[in-house]
């Protein structure tokens, strides 16, 4: 077994990125979702446009930072464990490099390699970078490329942020007769997008992802809207 070719380092790559993509995609529609539920609940209590845009950057900016804050701690979590994993793997190529390149041979062969060219490439393997062999065959991990909290947070804050932005114009920039069909209908066309973006992205397909996408959105907004409707019926 030798190193990753260039093409195969391009697939690991634009797997990566496609990862992250999908994650945006996700993280805009909760934010669309979200924050036009909110905003169309308090449209069914109320018209003024203050009390609308004050729900709805207050949804906006919460919602965006419970993102942030829920990705960095999950992606942390996630980074001390690969790190955890690598402190151990690197202990035990200290004191057993034997029992190491042993274990290595054994999970090559267990790949389709035969046990003599298992053999001689975990050789090759250990002698060029015994820790990489092993965080990439046994744990696959890329020492060099651990998870970032950071990257992860902001990306989410972004697209919540990018995502909840739409409704909360689409509430608030309208006369208000035109506002709330206004928000409905431009909420429904962006998570038919979205849904048609992530089917693809995941190579599925598209129909089913967005009667589910704006399905889902259609009963979150009409739920709200009745009890914010409910609500201002009765002086609430």
């Amino acid at each position: 077994m030798t190193e990753p070719t260039p093409g195969e380092a391009h697939a690991e790559g634009l797997g990566t990125r496609l990862n992250w993509l999908r994650a945006a995609v996700l993280g805009a529609n909760d934010g669309i979702v979200s924050t036009a539920g909110l905003v169309v609940g308090v449209a069914g209590a109320t018209t003024e446009r203050s009390a609308l845009l004050t729900a709805g950057l207050a949804g906006l900016l919460a919602g965006s930072m419970s993102m942030a804050v829920g990705e960095y701690v999950s992606v942390s979590t996630q980074r001390d464990s690969e790190k955890a994993a690598l402190a151990v793997e690197r202990r035990e190529l200290r004191e057993q490099p034997e029992a190491e390149l042993d274990e290595l041979t054994g999970l090559l062969a267990e790949r389709g390699l035969t046990r003599d060219v298992a053999r001689e490439a975990a050789e090759q393997l250990t002698e060029r970078d015994a820790l990489r062999a092993h965080a990439r065959v046994e744990l696959g991990i890329d020492p060099d490329e651990l998870t970032n909290p950071w990257h992860a947070a902001a990306a989410s804050f972004l697209a919540f942020t990018a995502g909840a932005l739409l409704p909360l114009l689409a509430i608030v920039c309208p006369p208000a007769p035109a506002r709330l069909w206004v928000t409905v209908v431009s909420v429904l066309a962006a998570l038919a997008l979205t849904g048609w973006w992530s089917a693809r992205l995941g190579s599925a397909p598209a129909r089913p992802a967005v009667v589910r996408v704006v399905g889902g959105g259609a009963v979150a907004m009409a739920v709200t809207y009745a009890a914010g409707a409910l609500l201002g019926a009765f002086g609430v």
